[in-house]
């Protein structure tokens, strides 16, 4: 048996050669866990933005770069801070795209990527929280901060004239930051938050917590989870009991898997997502034309994250971590010619001779002074068995 497998292990590697030159990536997202339907879209789209400026032949003057998987699980700090200590020491990744879910992605930062000195681009860790952490610079996102999500949304229930709302969050720091950011601005619109109750993530039977939930008298729930585990526990448990049928959700809810595992019975529902810039039509065009499914949650976003990286290791002249830290505020701000999706080639050869750029990407990157973008929402309405954005926020 362990011939067969250093046989199996020879071939492998003499089919897929890494040349020395060839520069790494980590790509730390949830492959297993409550997100595990959204994240093989996510890091197709980084993949996409590294084999595009590894074809270029443009960076570093030819050299290349290439993505390691690792998993964060979403929700188990010390694992995917574990995940993401061997993509720093020992396969030597440049930088982090990554990680998604804001749990662990304070983790990662805080105990192992800004120790060391290693940038984290998130496309999806949107914790208000996270805009505070000491990060030495070395932590930045694509996906804007709940505190922007949650005044959206309220905006959103406004305009439709939903005044009260029952509310269950993942017991997590997303879900709680969500909760709040979202309950503060409902109240200020005048709304009015019946209850707020966390739910734990994992359980095979939610009708207890649907019950307290619709004890508190309101026609219309919030669920702010996951989709692939809590949050579509609660909606099931809620429409096999009859105590919801209207249910507004946020970007962790928003997948395929919902309507597949749910159904009509999700018909007008409403939901936020992180999307809708002016870039992400051309975006669309470009994933599609090379075989990926551009409109996922944060796969624009995941796309753009890998990109900033690309482009700072060659504004920076080298891979050197503390290098790319240096420059990655550069590339994506103004001032410099605009860079849009599909365009990395461009942009490599304008930094190689010396020019400025300022990528706007697929979702209009533009850095505050802590590393995270205002950014634009999707209002979502499901029909016909399928997301359909309403307005962009």
């Amino acid at each position: 048996m362990k011939k067969l497998l250093l046989t199996t292990t020879l071939v492998t590697c003499l089919a897929s050669p890494v040349m020395a030159d060839d520069i790494k990536v980590g790509i730390i997202l949830g492959y297993t866990g409550p997100i595990e339907s959204l994240t093989p879209a996510m890091a197709a789209g980084a993949e996409l933005a590294l084999s595009e400026a590894s074809k270029s032949g443009n960076l570093l003057g030819g050299q290349t770069v290439t993505g390691i998987r690792a998993d964060s699980t979403c929700v188990d700090a010390a694992a995917a801070s574990s995940a993401a200590e061997r993509l720093i020491t020992s396969d030597g990744v440049a930088a982090i795209m990554g990680a998604d879910c804001s749990g662990v992605t304070t983790a990662i930062a805080n105990n192992v990527a800004v120790p060391n000195g290693v940038v984290m681009v998130s496309p999806s860790a949107t914790s208000p929280a996270l805009s505070s952490i000491e990060d030495n610079g070395f932590f930045h996102r694509t996906a804007p901060s709940d505190a922007r999500q949650g005044q959206v949304l309220a905006e959103v229930l406004k305009s439709r004239g939903i005044t009260e709302v029952a509310v269950t969050y993942t017991n997590n720091d997303y879900g709680k930051g969500l909760a709040d950011s979202f309950g503060s601005a409902f109240a200020a619109n005048g709304g009015k938050v019946s209850i707020s109750a966390a739910h734990e993530d994992g359980k095979a039977d939610y009708s207890a917590e649907v019950g307290a939930l619709s004890a508190a008298g309101s026609a219309h729930l919030a669920v702010f989870g996951y989709v692939d585990q809590g949050g579509k526990g609660i909606i099931q448990a809620s429409i096999d009991s009859d105590a919801f049928t209207s249910f507004i959700m946020a970007d962790g809810m928003v997948g395929d898997s919902l309507l597949e595992a749910i159904g009509s019975d999700l018909d007008g529902s409403i939901a936020t997502l992180p999307g809708g810039a002016s870039g992400s039509e051309a975006f669309k065009e470009y994933a599609e034309s090379n075989g990926l499914a551009a409109d996922g949650p944060f796969v624009p976003e995941s796309y753009d994250a890998a990109a900033l990286i690309v482009l700072a290791i060659q504004a920076a002249g080298s891979a050197d971590r503390a290098a790319i830290q240096a420059n990655i505020m550069g590339v994506a701000n103004a001032p410099g010619e605009e860079i849009a999706p599909g365009e990395l080639g461009k942009a490599l050869k304008i930094l190689a001779d010396g020019g400025s750029i300022n990528y706007q990407g697929a979702t209009n990157v533009e850095f505050n002074d802590v590393g995270e973008v205002f950014g634009t929402y999707k209002e979502l309405e499901i029909g016909s068995g399928k997301w359909n954005t309403v307005k962009v926020h």
